[in-house]
């Protein structure tokens, strides 16, 4: 069996509590979009695929569908185990998904797409997919605009690898896919109010920071906490939801 894990998402097995206590929920509204565009409903089955800690799991829990929740990173499942102890979660991966053949009615990537190797995981989806079947992806990002947003953005700069690019910006594979059809999208703002050790939690819950020495994670998190005093100790950081919907061609 080939690496399940993307090399450098292992990080979040460092941060798995960090991300299940830190990383903000999905907001009702587009996960309400995203269950409509894939008809998730009693009867209907969905999977998770790098479902994390589960927090896209149990927002897809509420649609009635049955939600079976796919991980590689074993301390990441413990997590949704932790939180959802009844929930299907199997062991794999985008690559390597272990159900069989036209076995769902939708799939859903909350957080990962872009962590996939997308000329193997594409297929592999396509493979489990219904023929009346879609694909949905959803990213809670940062608005950058805002200018909280922006202080912390600067902070992190000095962790971003060079030539990352934005993780939206992957939706163009899967617009170009010939497996799948044009790509509908919604996107849904929202706030996540945070005390000093909540925001300091958030930002070591990404892979980069996670994945830093620890001397230089150390300093950030100083930075991060005199930030938030500045602020009165409360900060609220404002997120777009966004949600890409894809049905099989």
């Amino acid at each position: 069996m080939s690496e399940l894990q993307h090399p450098d998402s292992r990080s979040f097995e460092l941060v798995a509590d960090l991300y299940e206590r830190a990383r903000p929920e999905y907001p009702a509204e587009a996960v309400e979009w995203l269950g409509e565009k894939l008809d998730l409903r009693e009867n209907r089955t969905v999977l998770d695929l790098g479902a994390g800690t589960g927090k896209l799991t149990r927002a897809l829990l509420q649609t009635g569908a049955r939600v079976i929740a796919v991980e590689p990173g074993d301390a990441m499942r413990a997590e949704l185990l932790r939180a959802l102890p009844d929930a299907e979660a199997l062991r794999g991966a985008a690559e390597e998904i272990p159900l069989p053949d036209l076995s769902v009615d939708g799939v859903t990537v909350g957080q990962a797409f872009h962590w996939f190797r997308h000329d193997e995981a594409l297929p592999e989806i396509r493979r489990v997919l219904r023929d009346d079947g879609a694909l949905a992806l959803i990213w809670n990002q940062r608005d950058r605009q805002d200018p909280l947003q922006h202080e912390f953005t600067k902070l992190l700069d000095t962790f971003v690898p060079a030539g990352r690019p934005p993780s939206e910006s992957w939706v163009g594979t899967l617009a170009a896919s010939d497996l799948f059809r044009p790509v509908e999208e919604a996107h849904f703002p929202f706030t996540q109010e945070l005390d000093a050790d909540g925001l300091v939690a958030r930002i070591m819950s990404v892979s980069f920071v996670a994945a830093a020495p620890a001397g230089q994670r150390a300093e950030l998190e100083g930075r991060l906490r005199e930030l938030a005093w500045a602020h009165g100790g409360q900060v609220s950081l404002v997120y777009e939801s966004s949600v890409y919907v894809s049905r099989v061609a």
